[in-house]
C-alpha cells in the first residue's frame, strides 16, 4: 500500500491532522491500534482555540449539538475559602469557555467528516511493528492487523501515537522527563436533579486533594495522591477513597458511593511530563504526546496536541502536494511549537509546586498566591492556558 501521509495514532492530533490534509486533496492513511475510539477517562476538554478551529472548518455548531457541558472558570477550595483562579469568560473569542465532551464522541464525529473524502483511509486494529527506512529516511511502516503483516509506504510518516509512542521507541528517541509530585485516580459518582452547578473545583484539606468536574449526568472526580503511593492506598481498601470524598465533597458522598466498591471502577493515571529535544527525523515527525507528555493540570493536553496537528498541516501541506519534504519543513513544526509547549509545562510545574505539593502534605495548608485574586491575573492565566505563547493560524 502507498499513501502520501501515513499517520500513526487515532487520537485528537492524528484525527484532526487526517481531516485537515484530506480536505486539501492529500492521500492520507490513519492507522489506529485499537478497534474503536472509546477509551474511558481520556482527556475531553476542548479549549477556545480548538473550538475556533472547528468553527473555521464549519464543524463547531454541529459538534456542539452533541451532549456536552461548558466551563467558564476554575476554582480552588481550601479550608475556609473558595477562590476563582482562572476566568475564561473575558477571553476575546466567540467561545469564552471550555467544552467538556467525551473524546470518543469528538473522534467519531471527526472521522465521519474525514471519511467524506475518498483520499482518506482508516485502518483500525493496525499495530505498527517496524519502520521502513532507506538511506536514513523513514519511508513508511510495517504493521500487524488481524494477525497478518502489512506494509505502507509514505512520503511522510507522522507519529501521533501517544505517551507510549511505538514509533518513538523504534527511533530510539528518549524524552527528557520531569517528576510531577502526584498521580490521579479518576472515577465517577451520579449527578442528581438539584445538584449545584460548580463547573470545576479543586478541593483541598487534611493532606488530600480532590478535583470535582461537573458533567451532564455524573460528577467526575479525580483523587490526587502523592507519586508512588497508589499501592499503599489500595492496601487500605476502597473505603479510603470513600473517606476522602466524604471529607472534601460531602454532598457527593453517602449513597452516591454505593457503586464505587471495586478498584476496577477507578482509572489510575500515572502523571508524567516530558518532552523530546528532537521532534523529527527525515521522513517522520512526532506530535502530541509522542513529542511531549503533559501533566493533566488544567486539561490542556488535547489542545496542545491539536495545535501541533495544525502546525503540521500549515507547514507540510504544500510540500506533500509537491512530493518533496525537506528536513527544514519538518523542523518548522518544532520551531513554532517547542516554546509554547515548554511554557505550559513550566507553568504546570509551578502550579504543582505551589499548590498541589503543599496540598498533599498532611499538616500543611495551601495558601494561594495573592496574585491569583487579581482579575487581570485570572484573565492572563486563561489566555496562557488556552492559547499559549501564540496559537497556530491556518491559512485556509
Amino acid at each position: 500500500m502507498q499513501t502520501d501521509c501515513c499517520i500513526v495514532g487515532g487520537g485528537p492530533a492524528g484525527v484532526i491532522l487526517s481531516l485537515l490534509l484530506a480536505r486539501q486533496g492529500i492521500d492520507v492513511t490513519l492507522l489506529e491500534k485499537q478497534r474503536d475510539f472509546d477509551r474511558d477517562f481520556r482527556g475531553d476538554t476542548l479549549h477556545p482555540p480548538t473550538l475556533e478551529l472547528l468553527d473555521h472548518l464549519g464543524l463547531a455548531t454541529e459538534l456542539l449539538q452533541h451532549p456536552h457541558s461548558k466551563l467558564d472558570h476554575l476554582s480552588l477550595q481550601t479550608p475556609g475559602q473558595t477562590i476563582e483562579i482562572v476566568n475564561f469568560r473575558t477571553l476575546k473569542t466567540q467561545f469564552p469557555f471550555v467544552v467538556m465532551i467525551p473524546q470518543a464522541t469528538v473522534l467519531d464525529f471527526l472521522i465521519q467528516k474525514a471519511q467524506a473524502y475518498p483520499n482518506f483511509h482508516l485502518e483500525l486494529g493496525a499495530n505498527v511493528q517496524e519502520l521502513i527506512q532507506l538511506d536514513g529516511q523513514v519511508q513508511g511502516v510495517k504493521y500487524r492487523q488481524a494477525g497478518e503483516m502489512h506494509e505502507i509506504t509514505a512520503l511522510l510518516t507522522v507519529a501521533a501515537d501517544g505517551r507510549f509512542s511505538q514509533l518513538r521507541q523504534l527511533l530510539g528517541l528518549q524524552p527528557i522527563a520531569s517528576s510531577p509530585p502526584m498521580d490521579v485516580l479518576w472515577f465517577r459518582v451520579p449527578r442528581l436533579v438539584g445538584d449545584e452547578t460548580i463547573g470545576v473545583e479543586i478541593r483541598t484539606g487534611g493532606g488530600k486533594m480532590l478535583v470535582v468536574l461537573e458533567r451532564l449526568d455524573h460528577w467526575q472526580l479525580g483523587l490526587t495522591i502523592p507519586k508512588g503511593s497508589y499501592q499503599a492506598l489500595r492496601h487500605q481498601g476502597i473505603t479510603a477513597v470513600h473517606e476522602v470524598v466524604t471529607q472534601l465533597a460531602p454532598e457527593l458522598g453517602g449513597e452516591r458511593l454505593k457503586d464505587l466498591q471495586h478498584w476496577s471502577d477507578i482509572a489510575f493515571l500515572s502523571v508524567e511530563s516530558n518532552y523530546l529535544k528532537q521532534w523529527s527525523v527525515p521522513g517522520l515527525v512526532l506530535i502530541g504526546d509522542a513529542a511531549h507528555v503533559m501533566s493533566p493540570v488544567a486539561g490542556v493536553g488535547i489542545n496542545y496536541a491539536i495545535q501541533d496537528a495544525m502546525a503540521c498541516a500549515k507547514y507540510l501541506t504544500q510540500p506533500l502536494k509537491s512530493g518533496q519534504i525537506t528536513t527544514q519543513d519538518l523542523a518548522a513544526i518544532q520551531k513554532q511549537r517547542f516554546l509554547p509547549v515548554r511554557l505550559i509545562q513550566t507553568l504546570q510545574a509551578v502550579i504543582q509546586k505551589q499548590i498541589i505539593s503543599p496540598a498533599l502534605q498532611p499538616g500543611q495548608s495551601v495558601t494561594p498566591p495573592l496574585l491569583l485574586k487579581l482579575p487581570l491575573v485570572k484573565q492572563l492565566l486563561a489566555q496562557v492556558l488556552s492559547y499559549g505563547l501564540w496559537p497556530v493560524q491556518l491559512e485556509n
